[in-house]
C-alpha cells in the first residue's frame, strides 16, 4: 500500500554561508519530471553567472535524481535527493546554487554544505501531508447525473474528471479508508443504480483535524 509524504504547495528559498562559498536553495512543488527540468531551467537563468547549480528531484513512490552540476561526483546531488527523502518529500524538486567563496571545503564539507542547504530550507516550508487515496470511478445514467454531481461536489470527496458517453463517469478521489463508506453511500443516493468501481491508488492532500 502507498505511504504518506510531504509535498509544498508553492516555492520556498533559503541562503546559507559555509567558508564564504554562498549556497542559495529553492525547493519547489514538481509533480513530474517536466515539471523539475522546469524548475531547474528558471534557477540556472536567474544565476548564470553561480559556480555551480547543483540539482535533485524526487517524484512519486521510486523517481529520484540528482546532479553534480561539475562538482565531484557524489558531493551534491546525492546529498540533496537524501536530505528530501530524509524528511520525507516528494513530488518537489531542489536546486542549490554556489557561489565560490575562495576556500576548499573538500568532500566532506561539500557533502554536509549541500545537504544542509536543503534541509534547512526544508525547515522554513509549509509542508502538505500527502494521504493514500483511490480514484474511483462512479458511472450513473444521465437522467440521474445532475443530482449526482451535485451531491459529489457538495462532498468532501474531490471531483477529478467527468467524462460523458452513453453513460455519465465521475472519477473521485477518495481516501483509502473511505472507499467502502462512499460506495455505500453513493448506492443509498442512487437507490443502487450507480456503478462504483475503484481505481489506481493516488494521494489526495490530508484533510484538515477539526
Amino acid at each position: 500500500m502507498p505511504s504518506p509524504y510531504l509535498t509544498l504547495n508553492e516555492t520556498v528559498e533559503h541562503e546559507t554561508e559555509v567558508r564564504r562559498s554562498r549556497f542559495i536553495c529553492a525547493v519547489a512543488p514538481a509533480r513530474t519530471v517536466e515539471e523539475a527540468a522546469a524548475f531547474i531551467a528558471r534557477r540556472r537563468a536567474l544565476h548564470p553567472s553561480a559556480t555551480h547549480n547543483c540539482t535533485a528531484y524526487v517524484i512519486g513512490q521510486r523517481l529520484q535524481k540528482g546532479d553534480d552540476d561539475g562538482e565531484p561526483g557524489g558531493t551534491a546531488g546525492t546529498p540533496m535527493v537524501q536530505a528530501l527523502v530524509g524528511r520525507g518529500y516528494s513530488d518537489v524538486a531542489a536546486v542549490v546554487t554556489r557561489y565560490f567563496g575562495g576556500v576548499l571545503l573538500g568532500a566532506g564539507g561539500l557533502v554536509r554544505a549541500y545537504g544542509s542547504a536543503v534541509t534547512e530550507t526544508l525547515d522554513r516550508a509549509e509542508p502538505v501531508r500527502m494521504v493514500p487515496a483511490r480514484l474511483v470511478r462512479v458511472a450513473v445514467a444521465h437522467d440521474q447525473a445532475g443530482r449526482v454531481e451535485n451531491d459529489l461536489r457538495a462532498s468532501r470527496h474531490a471531483v477529478r474528471d467527468v467524462a460523458y458517453g452513453a453513460e455519465v463517469v465521475f472519477s473521485v478521489a477518495v481516501g483509502e479508508d473511505d472507499v467502502a463508506a462512499f460506495a455505500d453511500w453513493v448506492a443509498t443516493l442512487t437507490a443502487g443504480r450507480a456503478r462504483v468501481e475503484p481505481g489506481e491508488d493516488i494521494h489526495v492532500p490530508e484533510p484538515p483535524r477539526h
